[in-house]
């Protein structure tokens, strides 16, 4: 059982669906030690979506061929949903042969991964190294070399091309009582139970990933047309106005020539603003380093104070520190463009067993209207008093949310819009926890905490 809870947890660290499914096989491998793994995706047109494999080298794979559909071995276990295990899979009826570079199979452990009803993928092991522990390994059995793959039959005493990798037709079953046995059919069979939840958390992580980027396109868009649109607007109303003023009123067209300089430079610094959010972020200096560079930069785009505290020597995945740049990003945003901040600061320092992220801000604040992503009340209890270190800032201004932009509907950033389900979300997709410490006039701290 703490070869399986090590498994799990391997599996549980990554995020992406093709670094899971890596994961899941490469572990299910060395969980009973097997040369051979693979997991299998399957499609909607009777081929698979994804496979991977653990133990065959890419150049063998490239040999291979195309991707093995669905139909032999791996058709029957999509159509029975059920384990299989065999000492010596080329002598099964469901056999259909291999191609020439294809590796030597012989005892063989196939397991589905569900998702209830739904069958996700076919996790199966073949030629296990060792004996198993316990006595139940079904015994060996001699005969032609066959197996299943992509619809290429063939029958051999020893590999063609195989042995290059090592192989022999009796490796992996024909000594002893090696194969898989009863006890390892149960533990891959509770791995693999593990192993849907993880690809179902990656899919779904991938998903929200993908209204994330959506949402974050349709805010920019709102960005572009409420700030540098509407400056652009006025800029052009404003050389009209001097334009006509140019003869009979030369004092006051020069004024307004002077405000259209000044709209052209809030123009451009908001431009420019945008455009700094767009650019992916770089990470290679570490998550530390980046929010330092990252607030420098706002701090002289901005009228507002913009001030950083971080600990270099917090260290994090990349997943997770990229997921953490991405939040210190949105709340940024929120304070500087829509709280009326005057000062905003950000904290990243190491906790007992986790890493805190603060973004604290003096602006309007808001009245919390839920609970916050860790499940806590929003109200108005501090979070290490961090939001009461600033003076307050003015009163609402036209029902603005203090760090989630005007107004409190779907789509508009308010608490309860795409601004916090955003940063909530990403919280969550790495483990952490993301509470909101607000009320009107005393600012908002945005914090983020994730265990290491």
């Amino acid at each position: 059982m703490h070869a399986v809870s090590s498994a799990v947890l391997a599996v549980t660290r990554h995020l992406s669906v093709r670094e899971v499914l890596q994961v899941i096989v490469r572990a299910a491998a060395r969980l009973l030690d097997a040369r051979y793994a693979a997991l299998g995706v399957p499609d909607d047109e009777g081929s698979f979506a994804e496979f991977v494999v653990e133990g065959v080298s890419s150049a063998q794979w490239d040999r291979i061929g195309p991707m093995p559909r669905q139909h032999g071995m791996l058709a029957a276990m999509l159509r029975d949903s059920e384990p299989r295990r065999l000492a010596d899979i080329r002598r099964e009826p469901e056999f259909e042969g291999w191609p020439a570079a294809h590796p030597v199979l012989k005892d063989f452990l196939g397991v589905p991964i569900r998702d209830g009803e739904q069958v996700l993928g076919l996790l199966f092991l073949a030629n296990r190294r060792s004996p198993a522990p316990d006595a139940d390994a079904l015994p060996a059995s001699d005969g032609p070399s066959r197996t299943f793959s992509n619809g290429t039959s063939a029958e051999s005493d020893s590999p063609s091309d195989s042995s290059a990798e090592g192989d022999s037709a009796a490796d992996g079953g024909s000594v002893g009582r090696r194969g898989f046995s009863e006890r390892d059919q149960e533990l891959l069979t509770l791995f693999a139970a593990h192993a849907a939840i993880a690809i179902t958390n990656a899919r779904l992580y991938e998903a929200n990933r993908e209204l994330t980027v959506v949402a974050e396109r349709n805010r920019l868009a709102r960005e572009l047309h409420d700030a540098v649109a509407q400056r652009l607007f006025s800029l052009r109303l404003t050389a009209r106005a001097a334009s006509a003023l140019a003869e009979r009123d030369p004092a006051r067209a020069v004024r307004e020539l002077d405000q259209v300089e000044r709209l052209a430079a809030d123009a451009l610094a908001e431009l420019r603003a945008v455009i700094f959010e767009l650019r992916p972020a770089d990470l290679a200096d570490g998550l530390a380093a980046s929010l330092r560079k990252h607030v420098e930069v706002l701090d002289r785009a901005y009228g507002a104070r913009v001030v950083c505290e971080a600990d270099g020597a917090v260290l994090l995945p990349e997943e997770q520190e990229l997921v953490l740049f991405r939040i210190a990003q949105e709340a940024l945003h929120n304070a500087l463009r829509h709280a009326g901040a005057r000062t905003v600061r950000v904290r990243l320092a190491p906790a007992p067993d986790a890493v805190v992220l603060e973004i604290a801000d003096d602006g309007r604040g808001f009245t919390p209207s839920g609970p916050s992503a860790d499940g806590s009340s929003t109200g108005d209890t501090p979070v290490n008093g961090a939001a009461r270190g600033f003076g307050a800032g003015d009163p609402p201004a036209n029902g603005a949310l203090d760090g989630f932009g005007a107004g409190d509907t779907p789509g508009s950033g308010g608490p309860n819009g795409l601004g916090l389900v955003s940063m909530r979300d990403r919280a969550r997709a790495i483990g952490g926890t993301l509470s909101i410490d607000t009320a009107p006039g005393r600012g908002t701290v945005v914090r983020v905490e994730v265990a290491l």
